[in-house]
């Protein structure tokens, strides 16, 4: 049959799908920050079960492990450049020997990068000087409501909404974790505001790698921890320096107060563990998702808990052993949410494939 009139394309310009390998145009369209929000919903749960497995394994024995060092070593500041430095080291070593490549980022990226280290940085730093305002038991209820803040940060600043089981499953989780580490209430007006700027800090760290990963730029985990670490190292470095934990720790050297062999073995050994966390750590972010890290630390108090009963002998009373049955009933209704929360979108996106035409 013949045509009238001109033939006229199925798409306009504007509704045409980009070139697959037209990246810079591809930024250009859409608002980055709405990508990929609900990335951990396409990961199969036995990828996913995995490394928050690894995740917990290591960062349990490393908590262990700091605790045994810091009672020997109590410079917190250069035990964080020992982390970062081992980071560094281990991630670069792994380029090396071929295990990922190097993205091509500009500018813009870079200068995120730097941004991103100074907010971890910046975190550490009012963790630290917080915990020194107030007491310990009202510092750990406190962190207990980050999984709070990264919702809110996902809903203000990228309209995130998750279901209702989800939020309602927090009301355990927090609740049992405050009932775990509760104990004797002190702080100043100053270092509540402190608290909770820490617990603002590390709840918008965790958003913010976890959008590193999933999101426009989306650096495979290893090799964002391997640019991140040699900036926040150098930090860590100032910061040792500024608050005189590089003249203390020279002078329990030279007062042979630091065994050159056993010690030196010992840091090593953290250093190494601390980078085998972090890189389940990154991968854990990006593929579970920022809000189950948070809940993750959460869980993490009462394993900790847990484990100080058997190892260090630590007593409990009714409340405490309470909270930690209230807490692992919350992760189970989270795990269960979210498992749901994955099946829907499994459905939604079924029900909307488009049919292939021919």
């Amino acid at each position: 049959m013949s045509r009238n009139s001109q033939d006229v394309a199925l798409l306009s310009p504007d509704e045409r799908d980009l070139k697959p390998d037209d990246l810079e145009a591809g930024k250009s369209h859409g608002d980055s920050k709405d990508q990929n929000l609900d990335h951990e919903y396409s990961i199969p749960s036995a990828v996913k079960f995995t490394w928050l497995g690894t995740y917990f394994f290591f960062s349990l024995v490393l908590t262990l492990y700091n605790k045994l060092v810091l009672g020997k070593f109590h410079f917190p500041w250069l035990l964080t450049f020992l982390h970062t430095l081992f980071a560094s080291l281990g991630t670069y070593a792994m380029l090396q020997m071929g295990y990922f490549k190097l993205s091509r980022l500009g500018r813009r990226e870079n200068l995120a990068l730097v941004a991103f280290s100074a907010l971890f940085t910046a975190n550490i730093a009012v963790s630290n000087l917080s915990l020194a305002m107030v007491s310990v038991p009202f510092y750990q209820t406190m962190r207990m409501l980050c999984p709070i803040f990264t919702i809110l940060i996902f809903r203000v600043w990228y309209g995130r909404t998750y279901s209702t089981m989800t939020y309602l499953s927090l009301v355990p989780l927090i609740i049992g974790a405050t009932m775990t580490t509760a104990g004797e209430m002190s702080f100043s007006d100053a270092g509540f505001l402190l608290t909770i700027l820490g617990v603002i800090l590390a709840a918008l760290k965790t958003v913010v790698t976890n959008r590193f990963m999933t999101g426009s730029l989306a650096l495979p985990p290893v090799e964002f921890l391997m640019r991140m670490s040699p900036l926040a190292a150098l930090q860590a470095l100032a910061c040792a320096t500024a608050t005189g934990e590089v003249a203390a720790f020279r002078e329990q050297v030279r007062t042979g107060g630091f065994n050159p062999v056993s010690s030196s073995l010992s840091l090593a050994g953290n250093g190494f563990l601390a980078l085998l966390l972090n890189i389940s750590s990154f991968n854990t972010n990006k593929l579970a998702g920022a809000l189950t890290m948070t809940v993750c630390g959460n869980l993490k108090q009462c394993l900790t808990v847990m484990l100080g009963i058997f190892l260090f002998n630590v007593t409990v009373d009714f409340l405490n052993g309470a909270g930690m049955a209230v807490t692992m009933v919350g992760a189970a209704i989270y795990s269960k949410a979210e498992l749901d929360n994955k099946n829907r979108k499994k459905k939604q996106e079924a029900a909307f494939k488009p049919t292939e035409q021919r």
